[in-house]
């Protein structure tokens, strides 16, 4: 398994989870854990994917995820597990 970590994060709106999923389904990108949380009309969402069916790699997932962001009005970041655990070890 190939996990990967991707945030969202930005002003709420309608359809912001249906097109990140839309994105990972079409992908065969699998959700293995995702939370989401809204502060007054701040969205945050952080999601554990298994990229391993994936025929793109995260380099390539990370840009078009940004891509879509930037569609939709929010900031998309995508991270390999490893990469990720590095980033925010104490």
């Amino acid at each position: 398994m190939k996990k990967t970590i991707i945030t969202v994060v930005g002003h709420d709106t309608v359809g912001i989870t249906a097109k990140v999923c839309t994105y990972l389904a079409e992908n065969n990108i699998n959700i293995l854990d995702i939370t989401q949380t809204i502060v007054q009309e701040y969205f945050n969402m952080m999601m554990i994917v298994d990229t391993n069916k994936s025929e793109k790699s995260i380099a390539v997932l990370a840009e078009e995820l940004n891509e879509l962001g930037k569609e939709i009005g929010v900031i998309i970041k995508c991270q390999g597990e490893d990469i990720f655990n590095q980033m925010h070890r104490i």
